[in-house]
């Protein structure tokens, strides 16, 4: 039997995924002024969405401080990143990097990788890297951008909550839904990668 906070769980990640819409990490695109636009723009996408998940999820399946230190180090990172876009220090390969990091990310949720700390907070941060990057290049000179900032790390806090929150409550009592999440996130990022979705 299912418990009650199983399903709550699980609901949360479906409507979530339910009412995202296409992603507007495109430089120029969506309204970059404020907390709550910063707080949308996550929400906004399904790449977006699916990588974000996928690192709490990771996360959890994997244990330890990596449930804190991996999230700490995406949204981290993340910030640093949305500061070059901001500066307007151009990275390569942004929207590549963005799509490649659901596949990923929900990759190695999916196969529940066991890597050391260290080395996946490596590998977290440099997908945030371009995240960040992606979220800075869109704020306007002359708009509130600590705003939109603090928007966006905060619905990025929420995602990973939400993946480590849904790992938790389904993934250790039946693992093979924790992972199907993570394989969810990964065909998310094909499906983007591909024009499908």
């Amino acid at each position: 039997m299912i418990s009650a906070s199983t399903k709550r769980s699980a609901l949360a990640v479906i409507l979530l995924l339910a009412v995202a819409m296409p992603a507007y990490a495109h430089v120029g695109e969506g309204t970059t002024s404020s907390f709550a636009a910063g707080f949308a723009h996550p929400l906004s996408g399904l790449d977006h969405m699916a990588a974000m998940i996928a690192v709490g999820g990771w996360a959890a399946l994997t244990g330890g401080k990596a449930i804190w230190a991996w999230p700490l180090a995406f949204v981290s990172v993340m910030l640093a990143g949305g500061a070059l876009g901001m500066l307007h220090v151009p990275v390569p390969f942004v929207e590549p990097a963005i799509l490649a990091s659901a596949m990923a990310l929900g990759l190695l949720m999916t196969l529940a990788i066991d890597l050391p700390v260290s080395t996946g907070i490596a590998v977290i941060g440099l997908f945030a890297l371009f995240h960040g990057h992606a979220h800075g290049t869109e704020v306007p000179e002359n708009a509130g951008g600590l705003q939109y900032i603090a928007g966006f790390a905060a619905a990025t806090a929420l995602l990973h909550a939400v993946g480590i929150a849904a790992a938790l409550s389904l993934g250790m009592r039946f693992r093979g839904l924790g992972r199907a999440a993570g394989a969810a996130c990964a065909a998310v990022g094909v499906g983007l990668a591909f024009g499908v979705l």
